[in-house]
């Protein structure tokens, strides 16, 4: 079975600017927790044991490291012994893609079997077991999980798999353009099992001449080189979900769509009243559930669709809420409305202020009477009061003046 799994984080998580421009996107609040934490939790409850981080760059070295430590808060999410789950990192070593993390990592720690790898902007539901039985009696070299998309969804960005009868992968077809070109709707979901060849991959000429050109990336150079040489390459074709959320719009999507699924264990939820889920399992939060089920039931909050509070949330009279996502220690004053939209932790909103289709960062402040509609708040910013922001970025730490009016704008 497998123990290790490596999680390349490269990249500046351009896609989801704002939010990722002070914060690594593995720290990212999704459904108000980190998303590394999701990804960790969900392969250690399989039965992976060792976990290598491919960080390359300050915010995500520091942020990632400081709130995983060396595993002990894994372990402790899943009731082991604080040494039973390992967190190590990569070295402050410049890599040009994530193959070329992974090969680091293995050669740093002497990884001699084969490894899981796991991009670090995805959400997924992967059984472990029947993927590493897969790999096994394919006698492939790598296994690929494959995903297969939905009509609606748009697969122009993503690589679409070419696979024979067998579900051996011949190639990919990179973005396709037209419905003729596509040979399947089975994606790459950038979760691999990869052995120990790829060490000496790039000690190979070959190789040495790819790392240097800074071609060292799976999806984009590697896997088609080992295809080219006829190598054996497995599609495995996962059931579960999957979600690439590497930018503003399928990071909502994939929000939404959880905490419809998701059973209550998954979300953390501890308490759940109509389509309300909240969590904290304090007395104190424990007394705040009873305080917004009360004021549901006097009508004094209205509350329709899904929605999932975090711990400490204070709601004052005459809120509405409809599908809404709130994290941790979020005040929403009187007579606000949040509608269809996800607001991180830490952020104050003021009274009679109206967010409509946006995603708000960390520890944002709304004005009295503000408007935001169809954007992205960075963290730490301050709306104004009477403000209205629509179809717009506003980058971290920046300050809104009262009475602004910003619309289809990146604010930097």
């Amino acid at each position: 079975m497998l123990k290790k799994a490596v999680i390349p984080l490269g990249g500046l998580g351009t896609r989801l600017y704002p939010l990722t421009v002070d914060t690594s996107k593995a720290m990212i609040r999704f459904l108000n927790r980190p998303l590394i934490e999701h990804i960790l939790v969900s392969l250690a409850s399989q039965g992976i044991k060792e976990f290598y981080i491919g960080v390359s760059g300050y915010y995500n070295y520091t942020q990632i490291h400081d709130y995983l430590g060396g595993g002990e808060r894994i372990a402790s999410l899943l009731g082991l012994q604080a040494d039973s789950i390992r967190v190590r990192y990569q070295p402050n070593f410049t890599t040009s893609g994530n193959a070329e993390s992974v090969k680091i990592l293995m050669d740093y720690y002497d990884i001699k079997e084969p490894v899981l790898v796991v991009q670090g902007d995805i959400i997924f539901n992967i059984d472990l077991y029947d993927l590493w039985e897969t790999h096994k009696s394919s006698e492939a070299i790598m296994t690929i999980v494959l995903k297969e998309l939905d009509p609606s969804e748009d697969i122009r960005r993503f690589g679409v798999a070419v696979i024979d009868q067998n579900r051996m992968i011949r190639g990919f077809i990179e973005k396709p353009k037209t419905p003729e070109q596509m040979s399947s709707r089975l994606i790459n979901t950038g979760v691999y099992i990869v052995g120990p060849w790829i060490r000496e991959f790039f000690e190979s000429e070959r190789g040495r001449g790819m790392r240097a050109g800074g071609q060292t990336d799976f999806g984009s150079h590697v896997i088609p080189e080992i295809l080219s040489r006829g190598e054996r390459v497995r599609g495995y074709i996962t059931t579960g979900y999957w979600f690439d959320i590497g930018t503003p719009e399928s990071y909502m999507k994939a929000s939404f769509h959880l905490l419809r699924t998701l059973a209550k264990e998954d979300l953390r939820v501890t308490r759940i009243y109509g389509g309300i889920k909240m969590m904290g399992r304090s007395p104190l939060s424990r007394s705040l559930h009873e305080r917004i089920i009360a004021m549901v039931d006097k009508k004094l909050i209205k509350a329709e669709g899904n929605i999932l509070l975090g711990r400490h949330i204070d709601l004052e009279e005459g809120v509405e809420l409809w599908d809404a996502i709130i994290d941790n220690y979020t005040v929403v004053m009187r007579g606000s409305r949040v509608i269809r939209s996800i607001i991180m932790d830490r952020c104050l909103i003021g009274e009679k202020a109206s967010i409509e289709g946006s995603i708000l960062g960390r520890h944002v402040y709304v004005g009295r009477g503000a408007r935001i509609v169809n954007s992205v708040i960075g963290n730490n910013v301050v709306i104004g009061e009477g403000s209205v922001i629509v179809g717009s970025k506003i980058w971290p730490g920046r300050t809104v003046e009262l009475g602004s009016v910003i619309e289809n704008k990146i604010y930097m």
